[in-house]
């Protein structure tokens, strides 16, 4: 069996065309099950097996999440927890992957945050199983403030990783791909976030989380939201207002004096 190392072009996926935007939030809300695209890597150049600073590819990197979130999670986010129980040693290889992995000053800002997205939420199915059974994550005792995972020499909490790197990127989209491991937080995607497709993979997610019903409620003068847009109201204002963010993923005008209202939390666990 033969490998060639190759190495991927990192393309600038922070915008989207209109047009783009446009097709994936028609689809996300005429169609009723959202099916994330498959990533294609093109290879730019190929590198030597010898080269001791090559960087892996974003897919390389997290192809072990990648399986276990395919085996273990629905098509509509929902985790089968007692399964990834038993496989638990495979996460932790996954962690030791992610470690390797750790130099972020030469990473861009995607690989960044498909890194830290991934992480995030690998830790969180982590703790859980720490734990599990259990009915909820808030049944942990600080849960998101525990220092649990160590890279490099570094100990992480969640609370480290969504609030002193994630939020910082202002990339507001990342609240719709962290996941808490309860009903009411956005779906756990069965695939992980690369890199070279991370814009898509963001809008899918943000559309998906809009457009469901259970967790928010939105017509053009009235508007029943998550709680997290009241939590992280300031994220969802960095061009703008709120109404500005939801219009961008939305198949109809948002009036400016529509009403809202935030939803109450479902904290129990997000479990198949």
């Amino acid at each position: 069996m033969f490998f060639l190392a190759f190495s991927c072009k990192s393309q600038d996926t922070s915008t989207t065309s209109k047009d783009n935007i446009s097709q994936i939030i028609r689809d996300t809300f005429t169609i009723i099950s959202v099916q994330n695209p498959k990533s294609h890597i093109s290879i730019d150049s190929f590198e030597t097996a010898t080269s001791k600073n090559r960087k892996q590819s974003s897919n390389e990197t997290h192809h072990i999440w990648n399986d276990l979130l395919k085996a273990y999670v629905s098509e509509d986010g929902q985790v089968d927890y007692s399964g990834f129980k038993k496989n638990h040693t495979k996460l932790l290889e996954y962690f030791k992957v992610l470690e390797d992995y750790f130099t972020e000053s030469q990473l861009n800002k995607n690989e960044k945050l498909a890194y830290w997205i991934n992480a995030y939420n690998a830790f969180t199915i982590d703790l859980i199983l720490r734990h599990y059974p259990i009915k909820s994550i808030k049944d942990i005792k600080n849960p998101w403030d525990q220092r649990l995972w160590k890279l490099k020499n570094t100990w992480y909490s969640l609370n480290d990783i969504e609030h002193t790197i994630l939020r910082k990127m202002q990339e507001p989209r990342i609240h719709f791909a962290i996941v808490c491991a309860s009903v009411s937080c956005p779906n756990l995607q069965n695939e992980a976030f690369q890199s070279s497709i991370l814009d898509k993979q963001l809008t899918i997610a943000t559309t998906s989380f809009l457009s469901d019903t259970s967790k928010n409620k939105i017509e053009k003068n009235h508007l029943e939201l998550s709680k997290i847009f009241q939590w992280f109201s300031k994220d969802f204002k960095q061009n703008g207002g709120l109404i500005d963010f939801l219009n961008q993923y939305v198949p109809f005008e948002i009036s400016e004096k529509a009403t809202k209202r935030f939803k109450t939390y479902n904290w129990n666990l997000n479990e198949l």
